[in-house]
């Protein structure tokens, strides 16, 4: 976690996330960069001189904005010898973070999040779910500020599939990094009922398989998968919940979408998610 980039709109939200970010960059001696993202404006098909001179001057005051709010992020939080770049891009604020982190090439993305539910959250999503749909860098998404030293329990929500290795090994980097025990839990609903030997034996021989430590296995009945991952959570009181997202885009996502964004919505925990792949 060397570059870690901070998508920040100035809310409360983003401002606890550059305070989490910070704690993380000392512990790995690493670098932040706070992204704004401004909206580019419908440019409408039209010659008039005022239309365009207000779209300029639109942006203009944005910039001016974002500038004094980096300064007053600096000035307020950024006082250890971490390394801060404020930095501003223009565009459709997803697809800009999207390219940005790509570009930069990130190692995490650091994101605060209001979560998003009922219609909202099927047509729409919150901004932090969508880029954990769409990104190829580890997301994550707080709602409140926390110690990252604080990190002592993990919850894993494990659906047993057969191509979860580069997931593992992330997993596996983010419990050493953390110092962290690791809490594997498998889901049992009734939708995808399995009989608790079969499971078991399956939990065992993945964490035999990727040679995991200091870590519990569990198997946990609830109604479905993101009520199960929440209520396993509160139960053994996680301070971090790490999961695979299959990064579905368009209709697909609306058709199945993904347990691990439905969470991001919804949890009151941190949440740390990555592409299965």
């Amino acid at each position: 976690m060397k570059k870690i980039l901070v998508p920040c709109d100035f809310s409360d939200n983003a401002i606890q996330a550059f305070r989490v970010a910070i704690d993380i960059a000392s512990i790995s001696k690493g670098e932040i960069i706070v992204l704004n993202v401004i909206e580019t404006p419908y440019m409408q098909d039209t010659i008039l001189m005022p239309t365009l001179y207000f779209e300029e001057q639109l942006l203009t005051d944005l910039k001016t904005a974002a500038l004094k709010n980096f300064k007053s992020l600096e000035n307020k939080w950024a006082k250890n010898k971490i390394k801060v770049t404020f930095l501003i891009e223009y565009g459709a604020v997803n697809f800009a973070i999207e390219l940005f982190a790509k570009k930069k090439k990130v190692d995490l993305i650091v994101m605060g999040t209001q979560g998003a539910s009922g219609a909202k959250e099927y047509l729409i999503g919150s901004n932090t779910e969508k880029i954990v749909r769409r990104s190829s860098v580890p997301v994550l998404a707080i709602r409140k500020y926390f110690k990252a030293a604080s990190i002592r329990n993990i919850v894993f929500p494990n659906t047993l599939g057969s191509d979860q290795e580069g997931l593992a090994m992330k997993i596996k980097q983010l419990q050493t990094f953390f110092r962290a025990r690791l809490h594997i839990v498998y889901i049992n609903t009734p939708a995808n009922f399995r009989p608790d030997t079969t499971t078991m034996k399956d939990l065992n021989a993945f964490a035999k398989r990727f040679m995991f430590k200091d870590f519990t296995l569990t198997i946990y009945n609830d109604i479905d998968q993101r009520e199960g991952i929440i209520h396993f959570a509160h139960a053994i009181d996680a301070d971090l919940v790490a999961m695979g997202t299959h990064g579905r885009r368009g209709i697909s996502h609306l058709i199945n979408s993904s347990v691990a964004e439905d969470v991001v919505n919804h949890i009151d925990y941190p949440i740390w998610t990555s592409v299965e792949k």
